[in-house]
């Protein structure tokens, strides 16, 4: 039986959260260690520098991001764990695709379309402004080397959320273009969305992103995760008055660590009128017991960064025995290579 190949990509631009843990590192490090799949994670390191031009924090998030998966378990030996960087045939790959993705598809990318949007909202698009202003090429082009990430390892699924979408189905508008004019070399990729995956609300309510500073740090330390979850929002109910879980941020976090029989006894406790400061102590108990383990092989790695880089160094020769011999067949069917008599 043919392995299915899952793909799955973690961009450089911040620290690990509670949400991303739940939403993306939980159910991908399970299916690291499922033998009928052949899983491919990489750091996304080059898609960082599309928004990011802070070279610290790319390092920074990198070292964290990789630490992070490496301490919850992440089974090396049969994913292939490496950083995009390390294999230049993805950015090579990336142009050959440039050179048969039409503007107009690029023109279609939601990212692209919002941006636009926006400086027209702010009128930067009125009386001859440029509507494209402050917009980078990579920006514009990040579907390209998304698709490029996918289809250098030929990944059968990629597990995406709902606004990511539209970047597997260019993929695969990409890959059929290619293979209708050089013959057939790439899959078509599927997207995954898991419409039960759980998407976490932060300290303000809204979603948690880094993008809204509204994040909890997956391991921080017991004293600031305890701050932390006692600075999350809650309604003016006092102690004794029956709450409702429906919209409740503390009752989410916790259900998403918790078993069914442990979401119902907090059901319970809700109904009776818990006070929010205890359930604030109930939901730290229970994270950091979970997490107290993997934090301290977190720690350990953080202090050893010369372990995590042997790793990511062994995963890129395990991506680069399927990438340099791929590429090699591709550049020879788009017509570059040796002369020969």
């Amino acid at each position: 039986m043919t392995k299915a190949i899952v793909l799955t990509g973690i961009t450089t631009t911040g620290t690990p959260h509670l949400g991303n843990y739940v939403g993306a590192i939980r159910p991908a490090i399970a299916a690291s260690k499922d033998a009928n799949v052949s899983p491919f994670y990489f750091l996304a390191d080059y898609h960082a520098l599309i928004k990011c031009q802070e070279p610290e924090r790319v390092r920074q998030s990198s070292l964290e991001i990789a630490a992070t998966w490496l301490a919850l378990g992440l089974d090396t030996s049969n994913a292939v764990f490496y950083r995009q960087s390390d294999v230049p045939e993805i950015m090579e790959l990336t142009w050959m695709l440039t050179c048969v993705t039409a503007k107009g598809l690029m023109n279609r990318a939601h990212a692209y379309k919002a941006a636009v949007a926006e400086n027209e909202e702010n009128g930067d698009a009125i009386a001859g402004n440029d509507p494209d202003k402050g917009i980078n090429m990579g920006l514009f082009s990040y579907p390209i080397l998304m698709a490029a990430d996918i289809l250098m390892f030929n990944a059968n699924k990629v597990p995406v959320g709902k606004d990511q979408i539209q970047h597997i189905e260019m993929a695969r508008d990409i890959a059929g273009r290619f293979n209708h004019i050089y013959g057939e070399h790439f899959a078509l990729p599927e997207a995954v969305v898991d419409e039960n995956g759980a998407t976490l609300a932060g300290l303000d309510g809204r979603k948690m992103s880094k993008s809204y500073n509204n994040t909890i740090p997956l391991f921080e330390p017991e004293k600031k995760l305890r701050k932390l979850i006692n600075k999350i929002k809650t309604n003016s109910l006092e102690p004794g008055e029956p709450k409702e879980t429906e919209g409740c941020t503390l009752f989410s976090i916790y259900q998403a660590f918790a078993t069914p029989v442990e979401v119902a006894e907090i059901r319970r406790r809700y109904a009776e009128g818990i006070a929010w400061g205890e359930m604030k102590q109930v939901l730290f108990e229970h994270i950091n017991q979970q997490i107290t383990p993997a934090r301290e092989r977190y720690d350990a790695l953080m202090q050893a960064p010369e372990h995590i880089e042997e790793q990511l160094q062994e995963g890129a020769q395990k991506a680069r025995a399927v990438s340099a011999p791929f590429l090699k067949e591709l550049r020879k069917a788009v017509g570059i290579s040796a002369i020969t008599v």
